[in-house]
């Protein structure tokens, strides 16, 4: 089997600036790691997500990218923010993986939002939402505005810059290979 690296967008729509930034940002992480991209939104998991209470009521199709998601070697999320949070949609994808799903996954967070009072998301929002899993949590963040974007696709150098540093550490922590990543008690 592979190794994968699969983006989750938290956006109910499309097109989407924040779908784009997790696709280029899982794109770049698995071409210079070598491994398999697939990225996935909530409008991906279809109808049977937003209505359901536990994750085996999901229909199959959303059931195999829960799957696709909890089985990746490297976990790529963003959000767009909404009143200075993540959506509720993507709160609830999380919702339903059970605690432990995540523990010692690197995850490499992603945000937009209309401007720079909204950057605090990954701090105060994502990267807490990731400690609750026990998830590695890459050390660089990626936050994109309104601004930085031109037809859609990240512009901006310095956020390109912060991109390409929070792919750097996720190749590093994936290539030095599970001797030097941390242990994680089952």
């Amino acid at each position: 089997m592979s190794r994968r690296v699969v983006g989750f967008s938290g956006n109910i729509s499309r097109p989407s600036k924040t779908r784009n930034l997790v696709e280029a940002v899982t794109h770049a992480v698995a071409e210079k790691a070598g491994f398999s991209a697939e990225t996935f939104d909530i409008e991906n998991l279809g109808p049977s997500f937003a209505v359901t209470r536990r994750i085996d009521d999901l229909d199959s199709a959303a059931s195999g990218i829960v799957d696709r998601f909890v089985s990746a070697d490297v976990i790529v999320v963003g959000s767009p923010t909404y009143k200075g949070s993540y959506t509720g949609l993507f709160k609830h994808f999380f919702d339903l993986l059970d605690p432990a799903a995540l523990r010692g996954k690197p995850v490499l967070i992603t945000a937009t939002g209309g401007g720079e009072k909204h950057a605090l998301i990954v701090e105060h929002q994502l990267r807490p939402l990731f400690g609750f899993f026990e998830a590695l949590t890459l050390p660089t963040a990626v936050f994109a505005s309104e601004r930085d974007f031109a037809d859609g696709r990240l512009s901006a150098e310095p956020v390109r810059l912060r991109a390409a540093q929070a792919i750097e550490q996720a190749v590093n922590l994936v290539s030095a290979g599970p001797a030097v990543r941390p242990k994680v008690a089952a």
